[in-house]
């Protein structure tokens, strides 16, 4: 639904003194010159300037005759050879170089040429010759193929007939059989203006091109179409009356001919099998105008057709026409009509479409006149601010304008509204920039005339708009000012420019101009005297675009007004910074800029909250999950307009059908407006209508929803809204999840953490018992069941007291509606067993009555619970329903004869901190319960608490048991104690809990229980040297005057330890000289496989460039040393070697490090039995291990960095990446230092006499 916009017109006459008259134009690429050839030279002009670049006469160097008699056929630029070729029609093809100026024949056809045609991609050329043959060439001029145009056979094309029947079986279409026995009819011959000569058009990509010519036998013109290497492919059916223009569409479908039909003139289409395939009527009769040629844009989007009346007028001339034609859902709209009068020296002479800008025009007169013309696609909407603006587009159709109201409806096109029939073809239409007057259109029709339409009225006069408001129009060709048409007044306003577009603010009432460079100026035009002035930002610097734009817009960011500009290449602009470079339309809506792009999204950004460089970064982003400004659009829409004050967004799609949206943004926005304005129904109809979660009405802001849930029931004024509403409610925040908040908006301040169910279903509930509890009986059912814990019991309740007192009430919910409402929210089986928890068996029935369940199934079951005593029948209930807690509680009350029940309940159910807190601390039930309890702590390997369960109930015997099962030892002799044990007794005990320590490697406790309850020094000491304590044995040894223990088990005790470490620190010592020198040995090797890699391959794109990438990764949770087992490896030449030796590394000085208590402390005795040697040795041993792996930290670990908490594998992990996590984990933490290990400090604390 878009139109074509006159941007700027730029006509120059410096060639006016040029001899002859212009034959052939083309356009020169890199400098966008035109070259035209005339009967005596071949001109380059370049019509900005109006200079002539080139001139070469043809006449002088003899390929012209003097006397202006000559033809040329074609002409066409060369941009690799810098140079034009020419073709005449006595057989001269000529080229001149554009640089040096030279002139040279390549080659002459004796029978003389007709026409010449070169390829898109200039490698070859297609001569048409005065025999009726092709010559192909390349663009060397060294010749392929010649061929005769006209030829008996098909082509390779040819149709097969399979051989189905006869063909008066065979199935006709709508014409029936009689279509069998149709007779050829005759063709007429070509009309007589015709040139007879052949038209030939290439297809865009240059493999193929159609040829028209006029057969010698029929006098009538047909269509060949040829391949690229001379080949015929397919002939036209024979039609009567076509015409001499054709022009292949460049993007290859189809082939623009003209036809004439008894009835019409026709534009039809040929495929490349010579088959028609649509057509379009032009606007005027069969014998009033003839088509001279036709011309595709170099994109296909508009076709050209050059019309000329077939008779003279009066004064002897005929008028000429261009019409612009476009396609939109299979209808062709006349989008243009340049009409050029009657004078000869204004008729074109040529006409070519720029092949750099689609749609720019180049139409050189027969006066030498230089005509350019530069449109862009653009949407002609009304843009009002209320509801009373119609959301109308406009698209103009020849005299006709197509009105769509988008508000009422969408009408897809070519269908409208309502049609506005005027005289002439229209070239421009715009609505009024008028509040309250947006549905006002004006027309400008192809003769300069204007018309105003509003809403049910008739065109008024071109010179005096019936209405007092203002129309905002540029003139075509006097672009240097810039009118304003008021009510019979006309003021003019002088620009220092050509102006090329203008934008208009509904809100500032500015108006915005660019000319032709992309300079921006402000239009002060409701002052005394309008004026022109810069366009500046705050600072004052000038805001330009950098290029011109086909559309504009004038918004608000950040309480800046700033203009909005969009490039025929796909690039917005906000004054002079690149918004995005991929957009294919935009709009400003109220507060928001819509935007969709070529990567076929939909952009929503709300102006209000975003800077200019904000607007960038969010053009530029991909946009996250659940961001509201993003939404997926199909393939190449744009969009025509968007609603006003409503959320529709009207988007098309190429082929020209239309689609309504609802974009996530707008729809926020307004439902954000309406909630903060209090119209709860108008958002909950658009919630419901868009399937907008409804929690969003309470989470947009929780506080003055609550404070307003009587307004919210009194404008819902349904109780199926009510109860829909509350049945959608869910713990989530929505606007942290669904609908996030815009940024830069303030969110409602924070509610009490309670639960969100709970807190608003309390508060309808509230609300509605206070306003009607009968008329609200459903939704205050519903705020029942809804909660976090469903208040079934209460909901039933409620329920039964209906049936017990009947509302008197006509139209009140009655207990079975209410009932059956119950059963509708809720499982009927989950509402029985909770019917049944309330201990009502009249409830019950009620609700198993409504149920599915059979009567002989639930009857005698009700029935035994009925005859049994009130706490047993609860307690059977609670068990039935597997609410233990309860059931226990009801059975506690039952007597002394169920306590058996109750404890086997209580076994089964593990029920023992519930059944303690019933019973009396004192009584035979709380002890069996506590016995009861300890044995199921034995069983779950807790016998310390078990034991105290026990000895807390007096059962002293069970809780020894447990405490010696534990390993307790205090709390076993403190029992002991008390029971009390005999002394042998308790020796044996001592005994018996010093040996279970000692295997737990407690040799301190082992060696006390043996010392001072078994009276066992010898023992004592024993264990305490077994378990390196030296101290402490030493202690004994004097304690208890057992200094002969020393030298029988002490010293050789500290000989063998010396021995042990020793032996340890040599052999972690060589492990760890071992396994360093293999990881340098193993690192160099994979550097080395590295370096070979990328130099062999070409950089990150080659299969195993992941091994060494650097790329973080996220990882899973799998534990360290699960990962290391399943990854890494020792064995030499295992993939991740290098890792495995990082974490052996690691291991050893850990293992190391480890040892320094122990290592300090025998230290400490080997100086005391003076065994200096011996400890100087060991001492020296510790400190050399230290200081080499000291020295290999920052090799083997070079980053220096802190061991990596992240999880090693995962499924996007790569094996660099775990590579690194297991080196980055592998690094030791800590590492004792020689001046700080143990044996530094042994010596600091004790002599050095072996210093």
């Amino acid at each position: 639904m878009r139109n074509l916009k006159l941007l700027k017109s730029l006509c120059n006459a410096e060639l006016s003194h040029s001899a002859g008259s212009p034959l052939c134009v083309a356009v020169r690429s890199d400098t966008d010159s035109l070259l035209l050839a005339s009967e005596f030279s071949i001109i380059e002009f370049n019509p900005r300037t109006g200079q002539v670049v080139n001139d070469v006469s043809l006449t002088e160097e003899g390929y012209m005759p003097d006397d202006g008699s000559g033809k040329l056929v074609g002409i066409q630029e060369l941009a690799e050879l810098e140079s034009v070729c020419v073709a005449t029609a006595t057989g001269d093809v000529i080229l001149y170089n554009l640089t040096t100026n030279e002139v040279e024949c390549v080659g002459s056809v004796e029978s003389g040429l007709t026409s010449m045609s070169w390829s898109p991609d200039e490698e070859l050329v297609a001569l048409t010759t005065g025999q009726q043959t092709v010559i192909m060439m390349t663009k060397e001029f060294e010749p392929i193929t010649e061929v005769g145009i006209h030829q008996d056979d098909f082509g390779e094309g040819k149709f097969i007939t399979v051989g189905w029947g006869k063909k008066e079986t065979q199935f006709h279409g709508s014409e029936g059989k009689q279509a069998a026995q149709k007779k050829m009819l005759e063709v007429q011959p070509a009309m007589a203006w015709d040139d007879r000569r052949p038209r030939v058009s290439w297809r865009g990509d240059g493999q193929l091109f159609a040829v028209s010519a006029v057969c010698p036998q029929t006098g009538a013109r047909r269509v060949r179409v040829w391949s690229r290497e001379g080949v015929l492919q397919a002939t036209s059916e024979s039609l009567n009356g076509l015409e001499q223009a054709l022009c292949w569409r460049p993007s290859g479908s189809l082939i623009a001919c003209t036809q004439r039909h008894p009835n019409k003139h026709s534009v039809v289409f040929m495929e490349k099998n010579g088959l028609l395939h649509g057509d379009f009527t032009l606007p005027c009769s069969r014998d009033q105008a003839k088509v001279k040629e036709l011309l595709w844009n170099s994109d296909s989007t508009v076709l050209l057709v050059w019309l000329e009346d077939v008779h003279s007028g009066a004064d002897g001339h005929i008028s000429t026409e261009l019409q612009l034609w476009a396609v939109g859902n299979y209808h062709w709209y006349l989008k243009q009509s340049l009409a050029f009068g009657r004078d000869p020296q204004r008729a074109p002479a040529c006409v070519h479409w720029d092949p750099q800008r689609p749609l720019r025009l180049h139409v050189v007169t027969r006066g030498w006149a230089s005509l350019t013309y530069d449109w862009g696609w653009a949407t002609d909407r009304s843009t009002g601010l209320d509801a009373s603006d119609n959301a109308n587009v406009a698209v103009i159709d020849g005299d006709k304008i197509l009105v769509t109201t988008f508000r009422q409806g969408v009408v897809p096109p070519p269908m409208c509204s309502y049609e506005l029939q005027l005289t002439s073809p229209v070239n421009l239409v715009t609505f009024l920039c008028q509040t309250q007057k947006s549905n006002h259109l004006a027309a400008m029709t192809a003769d300069g005339q204007i018309s105003v339409f509003g809403p049910g009225r008739s065109p008024s006069s071109p010179h005096a708009p019936s209405s007092n408001h203002t129309c905002l129009i540029w003139s075509f060709f006097q672009s240097h000012s810039f009118k304003l048409w008021f009510e019979q007044v006309v003021l003019e306003v002088a620009v220092d420019g050509v102006v090329t577009g203008m934008a208009y603010s509904f809100q500032s009432r500015t108006v915005a101009l660019q000319l032709e460079d992309g300079q921006t100026r402000r239009l002060i035009w409701d002052s005394e005297c309008p004026s022109v002035e810069d366009w500046t930002d705050f600072s004052g610097c000038p805001m330009n675009f950098p290029v011109p734009c086909v559309q504009m817009a004038l918004c608000t960011v950040s309480e800046e007004e700033i203009l909005l500009g969009l490039t025929d290449r796909s690039h917005l602009y906000a004054g002079d910074t690149q918004l995005a470079s991929n957009v294919s339309s935009f709009v400003v809506h109220e507060d928001f800029l819509l935007v969709t792009t070529h990567a076929h999204t939909c952009r929503c950004l709300h102006l209000g909250t975003l800077t200019v460089k904000g607007l960038q970064e969010a053009l530029g982003s991909d946009g996250g999950q659940n961001d509201e400004t993003l939404r997926r659009v199909e393939r190449g829409s744009k969009i025509v307009t968007v609603v006003t004050q409503d959320t529709r967004l009207i988007l098309q799609m190429p082929r020209g059908n239309l689609e309504t949206v609802h974009h996530r943004a707008l729809v926020l926005a307004q439902l954000r407006k309406q909630l903060d304005c209090l119209k709860f129904r108008d958002a909950f109809e658009c919630m419901r209508k868009l399937r907008i979660n409804l929690n969003f009405m309470y989470d947009h802001n929780p506080k003055v929803f609550l404070e307003n849930v009587e307004t919210f029931i009194t404008q819902l004024n349904s109780i199926n809204h009510i109860n829909l509403f509350l049945t959608e409610l869910r713990e989530e925040d929505t606007t942290g999840t669904m609908y996030p908040r815009p940024l830069n908006v303030p969110g409602p301040s924070p509610m009490t953490r309670a639960k969100k169910l709970d807190v608003v279903c309390d508060a309808f509930r509230h609300t509605m018992e206070s306003m009607d509890p009968a008329k609200y009986c459903l939704s205050i059912l519903t705020s029942h069941v809804k909660k976090t814990v469903p208040e079934l019991e209460i909901a039933l309740q409620k329920v039964h007291d209906l049936r017990a007192k009947p509302p008197g009430a006509a139209g009140v919910v009655g207990a079975e509606e209410a009932l059956k409402y119950l059963l509708f929210l809720v499982n009927v089986n989950d509402l029985y067993d909770h019917s049944l928890g309330t201990y009502d068996f009249d409830l019950v029935l009620m609700v198993a009555e409504k149920s599915q369940k059979d009567p002989k199934e639930y009857l005698p079951f009700l029935n035994k619970l009925k005859t049994l005593e009130p706490n047993y029948q609860r307690y059977s209930i609670d068990k039935h329903l597997k609410r233990y807690s309860k059931a226990l509680l009801h059975l506690s009350k039952c007597g002394e004869e169920h306590f058996p029940e109750a404890l086997g309940l209580v076994r089964e159910q593990k029920l023992f901190s519930e059944a303690l807190e019933l019973y009396p601390a004192h009584s035979p039930h709380y002890k069996a319960l506590s016995c009861a309890y300890a044995e199921h702590l034995v069983a779950q390997q807790q016998p310390e608490q078990a034991g105290l369960l026990l000895w807390r109930c007096g059962e002293p015997g069970r809780a020894l048991q447990a405490f010696v099962s534990a390993s307790s030892w205090r709390h076993a002799l403190c029992v002991a104690q008390q029971v009390p044990l005999p002394p042998d007794q308790l020796s044996l005990l001592a005994r018996d809990m010093a040996e279970r320590l000692i295997d737990q490697r407690r040799y301190a406790e082992g060696a006390l229980l043996l010392d001072q309850y078994a009276k066992d020094c010898e023992e004592a000491i024993s264990a305490l040297i077994k378990g390196a304590v030296w101290e402490e044995a030493l202690r004994l040894a004097y304690r208890h005057n057992r200094q002969d223990i020393i030298e029988t088990d002490l010293k050789p005790a500290l000989l063998e330890a010396f021995a042990s470490h020793t032996s340890f620190l040599e052999n972690n010592t060589a492990l760890f000289g071992r396994h360093r020198n293999r990881l340098s040995v193993v690192q160099e090797l994979k550097e080395k496989a590295r370096l070979d890699m990328l130099g062999n391959e070409d950089g990150p794109d080659c299969p195993d460039a992941e091994l060494y990438s650097e790329a973080s990764s996220v990882m899973s949770n799998s534990k360290h040393s699960s990962s290391i087992s399943r990854i890494s490896s020792l064995k030499e030449g295992s993939p991740l070697e290098d890792v495995a030796l990082l974490h052996a590394l690691a291991d050893i000085i850990g293992t190391v490090d480890k040892i320094r208590e122990e290592l300090h402390s025998l230290l400490k005795a080997l100086v005391l039995f003076q065994y200096d040697r011996l400890a100087q040795k060991l001492q020296l041993a510790y400190e050399e291990a230290l200081l080499m792996m000291e020295a290999a930290i920052p090799e083997v670990w070079s980053d220096g960095g802190p061991p990596s908490q992240t999880p090693v594998t995962g499924p996007d992990s790569t094996a660099n990446s775990i590579t690194a996590s297991l080196q980055n984990q592998a690094r030791p933490t800590s590492l004792p230092l020689p001046g700080q290990c143990s044996s530094s400090r042994a010596s600091a604390e004790s002599p050095s006499p072996w210093r």
